[in-house]
């Protein structure tokens, strides 16, 4: 993006999931995931208001694999609400995977949405759980506080980023992802049709040079 940004009084910073699981030697490892760390530590300074999300499922998830026999991770399945691609065992609420990486500046956080509680529902979105109904009330909170604008960084692009993307940009908000501060699990073309996905939602692709960081 050719337009330097400067983040300002109803701009949020929303920072996906930087979590032990999704980082190298986690249970569900993006390839290069701790890289996004000294980028988003750089942009946190430069946002006055900083948001996270936290992956927290109950043991046993129906997003899970070990919670269906005979089926394998990276499957997918029907549940009540439609496909459902099936996770390695990660992020258990209470486990060391489920903690954020300890390098990540998580200090200056005003909030944390936690996700994927219901045990019978998975949520890749910051917004809404993969019912597309149930909302998990960052939208209010947004409203409440006057954002207009959201910048997302985190893990991973094609799933828990971009779901929360294009639910921020069909919430009414302006939305920008800054994709040299994340990465992504590129499951059999996920990368590239959630690249599309974000774009036809209207969705903007920054980095972090355009913000100063």
């Amino acid at each position: 993006m050719a337009d330097s940004i400067t983040p300002g009084a109803v701009d949020a910073l929303i920072v996906v999931d930087v979590q032990n699981d999704f980082c190298p030697g986690g249970a569900l490892a993006v390839p290069e995931g701790d890289a996004v760390v000294p980028p988003i530590n750089r942009l946190a300074a430069r946002f006055a208001h900083v948001l996270l999300t936290q992956d927290w499922h109950p043991p046993g998830h129906s997003s899970f694999a070990s919670s269906h026999p005979g089926r394998q991770p990276f499957e997918t399945i029907e549940l009540a609400y439609g496909p459902q691609t099936l996770w390695p065992d990660h992020c258990v609420q209470g486990s060391a995977g489920a903690q954020f990486h300890r390098d990540l500046a998580a200090t200056k956080a005003e909030l944390v949405i936690r996700k994927g509680y219901d045990p019978a529902i998975d949520s890749y979105s910051a917004f809404y759980e993969n019912d597309r109904k149930t909302p998990t009330g960052l939208t209010g909170y947004l409203r409440s506080r006057g954002f207009k604008r959201v910048f997302l960084a985190g893990l991973a692009t094609d799933f828990c980023v971009a779901f929360s993307a294009v639910d921020a940009a069909r919430e009414g908000f302006e939305a920008a992802v800054i994709e040299d501060a994340c990465r992504a699990i590129d499951l059999e073309g996920s990368l590239a049709a959630a690249r599309e996905r974000m774009a036809g939602a209207g969705v903007r692709f920054v980095a972090t040079a355009d913000l100063g960081a």
